[in-house]
This record gives structure tokens, sequence and C-alpha cells, in this order.
């Protein structure tokens, strides 16, 4: 049933998918409203979905590790929720609904059932380690959805065009804010989820290898992340440049994510 419910949750991402389709085009508000609601309906379903994996798993850090795509998804829709309900603007959707689309559907294609290796890490750590971590990607997601819509409004203005999805974007500063929030808010569950990850790989290791390259990525991305913070406390950072440093972060995150799949250290669970 958990699989059932994730794919009907699928089903209502789509909506918003063709939204963020639509919208690099021409401007909709009646399918921005569907869009928005279909994505309400959505994590509803979602949410039912993780805790039915929990209850069939019988604990949280198994059914985390085993939907870990539908997990980040399920939480990158929180963060965007949060933004909504602030800002009153679903334009960041653009970037995050095929973003939440494409893990889903990985989510919904592609599980296949797992066993942790170890009883070292079946402890609340790993649960704790999963959703902090989880946070931080969830987080660093949506400030680059609306640094790449800052970058995308810029030019729009400096080229004088006012059509399409960039006749509903706000303002640049409302743009910039939101990418602002979005990155403190992820930062402090970005350094816990690797201070948790710690804790579990002595518990289970009795070591931290920081030369595995899932480690080493994830340290870098953190580095990237604190320059990020850095420079907009600090240095006073921006608008364009912000926006660009945030991208760079994404792709820095990205490519930390990728390190999971060649990861000898990291792979607490085997299939």
């Amino acid at each position: 049933m958990a699989l059932l419910w994730l794919r009907v949750a699928l089903i209502c991402y789509a909506v918003g998918l063709l939204y963020a389709l639509i919208a690099l085009t021409r401007t909709s508000e009646i399918l921005g409203k569907v869009a928005l609601h279909a994505a309400y309906l959505g994590m509803v379903f979602h949410f039912v979905s993780l805790v039915e994996a929990v209850q069939q798993a019988g604990q949280l850090t198994l059914a985390s590790v085993h939907n870990s795509e539908s997990l980040l998804g399920f939480l990158i829709m929180v963060v965007f929720m949060l933004v909504y309900l602030v800002y009153r603007t679903t334009s960041h959707g653009i970037v995050v609904f095929p973003l939440v689309f494409l893990l889903v559907f990985i989510a919904a294609t592609g599980q296949q059932p797992l066993v942790f290796t170890s009883d070292a890490v079946k402890h609340g750590w790993l649960a704790a380690h999963i959703f902090a971590i989880f946070t931080g990607y969830a987080a660093l997601f949506v400030s680059f959805g609306a640094s790449l819509l800052y970058l995308l409004q810029e030019r729009a203005l400096k080229s004088k065009v006012s059509s399409g999805m960039f006749s509903r974007l706000p303002a640049l500063q409302v743009i910039d804010e939101i990418g602002y929030r979005s990155l403190m808010l992820g930062f402090p569950f970005m350094t816990l989820g690797l201070i948790f990850g710690s804790v579990v790989a002595e518990s289970a290791y009795h070591r931290v290898d920081i030369q595995d390259p899932k480690i080493l990525l994830s340290v870098l991305m953190w580095a990237v992340y604190l320059i990020m913070v850095y420079t907009r406390l600090s240095a006073g950072w921006r608008g364009r440049r912000a926006a660009v440093l945030a991208s760079a972060a994404f792709v820095a995150a990205i490519v930390a994510w990728v390190a999971n799949y060649f990861s000898g250290m990291h792979r607490f669970i085997a299939s």
C-alpha cells in the first residue's frame, strides 16, 4: 500500500510538473491554483506512503533509507509550502515541481527491499542523520530554485521582457529573500546531519574515512554551503553573486548525492 499511495502522490505532482512546463511559455493563474491544490493533496498521499512504509518496516530508519528519494522529495515540498505560506507565490514551483516529480518517480518505480548490514546503525542516530541531512538538501534545492528565478528575472528586466512567466515572478528583492531564508533554514540541518553521520560511522565502523567519496564530497558541499552563509552575512552578497554561488552549491549537492552509489563506507544497507 505504501507504494500505491506514493504513485497516487506522483499523479498529483504530475499536475505541478504540467504547471511548470506551461509556465515557461505563458501564464495560467487557474493552472497555478490547480497545481497548488494538487501539491497539497500529493503531500497528503506522500505522507501516508511514508507512514505506511515505517509501519511495514517496523522502524523509522529502515523506511527512511529504503525511501530516500521519496523522503527527499517530500521534504522539498514541505519547504516549498513554507515559502508559499510566507510569500504567497508559487513561482519557485517552476523549479521545484520537476525536481520533486523526478525524485518521486524514481522512488515509485525503482524501490527494492533493503536491510541493514549492521545492528550498530539501527539506532536513532541514523534517523536523525537522514532527517537532518535531507532537510538541508531540501532547503538548498529551494534556495537554488529561487536563485535560478533571480537570474532569469534579472535578465528579463534587462531585456525588457514582461511576457510569459516573467510577468508573474515576484520582485527581485523578494526572490533574493526567498533564497536567503531557505539557505539559512537549511544550513543548521546540514551541519547537524554531518555531525550525526559521524556518530553513526563511528558506531558502525569505529572510524570516519574522510577519503570515502561520499564523506569527502559531503564535507566539500558543506564548505560551499558555509561560504554561501558567510558571504551573505559578512560580505553582504546579494542578488546575482549570491544566485551564482547558490547554483554552484546545488551542483556540489548533486555530485555529493550521486557519490552514494560509489561509496563503500556510506552504504549502511545492502539489497
